[in-house]
């Protein structure tokens, strides 16, 4: 069976949210959905009343009810649930290993909420083997996801930094999705001028006189997405340079986007795992889904 799409439940709107993209997700794709709730019996040295099965049932009850929510707008689509004993972290980067896409809800602009509190959120996007999809759907949407429907012009925009290699990743996972919703692409490459321009007046005035550097921008990010032209020969494409910061950049080009497609570089800093500033700007500031995508 191909790998499923695995959205975390918690029963909150958010969570109902991820889980309704994902079921949508999946229906388009073909492919199965899973959805998953983390829970691990912890004892507390307090003087509470803990009933561990009632917990248990309750927590059965959550991923039943979302399972039966989804199969009830999709019969056809493959479903199933889960209660995974571990931790929210540590079982969701379990089961990225085992999926084509993780998707996760948010609430507004801020932090990754839900059952991913504070910090949980940014380790399993900087830890995670798969792509991991933030979603911002209203909370009205949340308990009753729609039939997937297409909605014209609507982009899916993708960031391209580096060279075709470096953004192999990033750009395929774009192009997949837009053959999937029958959406065109908006690839956008974000550059500016090497620091040591602004100390060197006289190289600045030839790069100028020889037509700037932009010609160089766009025909790396031409170059990166020749391959992916070719195979999705059906996918429109407006290719977009601008000079600027890439987040900024990025985040000025989402306004008619229904997904924001960003790379991050699966490598350890000295200071651990990190989602990268593109990233962190991106699922903080967009107004549509993100999907982070691992890449080396």
């Amino acid at each position: 069976m191909a790998p499923p799409i695995t959205a975390g439940a918690d029963g909150s709107p958010e969570s109902l949210a991820a889980v309704g993209w994902a079921a949508r997700e999946a229906v388009l794709r073909g492919l199965p959905l899973r959805i998953v709730h983390a829970w691990l019996w912890q004892p507390l040295d307090v003087p509470i009343v803990q009933d561990k099965e009632t917990q248990a049932l309750s927590a059965e009850s959550l991923v039943r009810e979302a399972g039966a929510a989804v199969s009830a707008r999709y019969p056809d689509l493959p479903v199933t649930t889960e209660v995974v004993p571990d931790t929210p972290v540590a079982a969701l980067l379990g089961e990225a290993e085992r999926s084509r896409m993780l998707v996760l809800g948010s609430r507004g602009h801020g932090a990754i909420v839900g059952f991913l509190v504070g910090s949980y959120g940014q380790q399993v996007i900087a830890s995670a083997g798969c792509p991991v999809v933030s979603v911002r759907a209203p909370a009205a949407d949340a308990e009753a996801p729609k039939e997937p429907q297409p909605r014209d012009g609507d982009e899916i925009v993708v960031g391209q930094q580096g060279s075709a290699e470096d953004s192999a990743a990033v750009l395929g996972f774009a192009f997949e999705t837009a053959a999937a919703h029958g959406a065109p692409v908006r690839a956008v490459r974000a550059w500016s001028l090497p620091p040591f321009f602004a100390y060197s007046p006289g190289t600045l005035q030839l790069v100028d006189e020889a037509g700037g550097l932009e010609p160089y921008e766009k025909q790396a990010l031409a170059e990166a997405l020749a391959p992916w032209r070719e195979r999705f020969p059906d996918v429109a494409v407006t290719e977009h340079v601008e000079i600027g910061s890439a987040g900024q950049v990025l985040l000025s080009a989402v306004s008619r986007a229904q997904l924001l497609v960003v790379g991050r570089r699966a490598r350890r800093s000295a200071i651990g795992k990190r989602i990268g500033s593109v990233a962190h700007a991106s699922l903080h500031h967009a107004p549509c889904p993100v999907v982070v995508v691992p890449h080396t």
